[in-house]
């Protein structure tokens, strides 16, 4: 992963002026996201797909308007070109209709929709969209994360947009509007039955709230040290997540500072987890609860959600149980990577939903990351 810069900002009155901020950064009543501002999109040659996009809008009611089918390969890689003319261009035009469209705050992606945007064959020519003159860092991008600037395509392609909605950049000046911006999730997973369990599990955990144990594998203990890398303060920020969450009292938290990662039979009842780093290697140490939300940083752990041999963090664990997690499509830089103090302190308060949570601590747009889970999940929300 690449060093960087990670930026610091900690304490109470921080955390207290981030939630007040988050308020006030999305506006809605109840200022958790509505079934209303969701929009549906499925692949319609994937029939499972859009059976469970009529499954999720009858258990969410979300309006039966708010749908969209498409009509894409059923592939987990979508070239470039097919992404403008067959996904962007139609997500636009529905987005620019009456008024209940224009009111869509949050796009969820079914079973059967691409999980990757790759370059067009000739991109390096310069002959489409995808040309170098376009091109920031990468021309490879998660759909999801492309879909989040969709209303935006004059912007430049290849990711390190910084997320406006972030709080990590609240004092820079945005490149794109927050106006402009699209909260993006995903119930996709290795099976459609299991797309299913994530629906109905986030549905009942709601009503009773989410519990079990939260894990935090961090590397190192949690002391100062003045030459810092981005590393370590990474690694504090998965500590002070700990806090965050303990600070709450909605479950028991477990911390583990050593290098060596949780191994098989350490983790029962997990709810929450948030450790790092074995790149494609799953560790089955978890038992996880009903609802659990949690995810590994490591360079690659979302690059396929379909290949029965594959051991990436994402598919393994929704393979296993978890009901919400995250992970890039390919290498994204440790600092692309959400804020794990931001996302799972929110999501302790319950005050926000899933994609709330995500979009505050998530950096960047038209990069790499992608988040599995149902959009309006609140796993706290019966504790408020």
């Amino acid at each position: 992963m690449l060093i960087c810069h990670w930026r610091s900002h900690r304490g109470t009155a921080f955390w207290v002026g981030s939630v007040l901020l988050a308020i006030l950064l999305l506006p809605v009543s109840g200022f958790a996201l509505d079934p209303d501002e969701v929009l549906i999109v499925a692949n319609r040659r994937v029939e499972e797909g859009v059976a469970l996009a009529t499954y999720y809008a009858r258990r969410r009611r979300i309006p039966k308007a708010n749908r969209l089918l498409l009509d894409l390969p059923d592939n987990e890689v979508c070239p470039r070109d097919i992404y403008d003319r067959k996904v962007a261009a139609h997500v636009r035009a529905y987005l620019s209709g009456d008024k209940a469209a224009r009111s869509i705050r949050c796009i969820v992606l079914m079973y059967g929709m691409p999980l990757k945007v790759a370059p067009g064959w000739d991109w390096a020519k310069g002959s489409d969209r995808s040309g170098p003159a376009k091109i920031q860092h990468d021309p490879w991008a998660s759909l999801d994360s492309e879909l989040a600037v969709v209303k935006c395509p004059e912007l430049p392609l290849g990711g390190w947009i910084k997320n406006p909605f972030c709080l990590l950049f609240q004092n820079h000046v945005p490149v794109v509007s927050k106006k402009e911006v699209l909260m993006v999730a995903r119930l996709d997973g290795p099976t459609a039955a299991g797309v299913r369990h994530i629906i109905d599990d986030a549905l009942r955990v709601e009503a009773s709230g989410l519990s079990g144990i939260a894990y935090f594998d961090a590397r190192w203990p949690m002391t100062a040290d003045p030459t810092s890398s981005a590393y370590r303060e990474y690694d504090r920020a998965i500590h002070r997540a700990a806090r965050r969450v303990a600070a709450s009292g909605r479950l028991r938290v477990v911390v583990d500072d050593h290098e060596a990662l949780f191994q098989p039979g350490q983790c029962p009842e997990a709810a929450l987890y948030c450790g790092w780093y074995n790149l494609g290697r799953y560790v089955d140490a978890f038992d996880w609860k009903p609802g659990a939300v949690g995810f590994h940083v490591a360079s690659s752990e979302c690059v396929t959600l379909k290949n029965p041999d594959s051991q990436v963090w994402c598919k393994r664990m929704l393979e296993n149980g978890v009901c919400a997690t995250l992970g890039p499509v390919g290498e994204p830089y440790l600092q692309a990577f959400p804020d794990p103090e931001l996302f799972f302190g929110f999501l302790a308060e319950g005050l926000l939903t899933l994609a709330e949570c995500y979009q505050l601590s998530l950096p960047y747009l038209s990069w790499k990351m992608v988040l599995i889970g149902d959009p309006l999940y609140r796993p706290f929300a019966a504790g408020r």
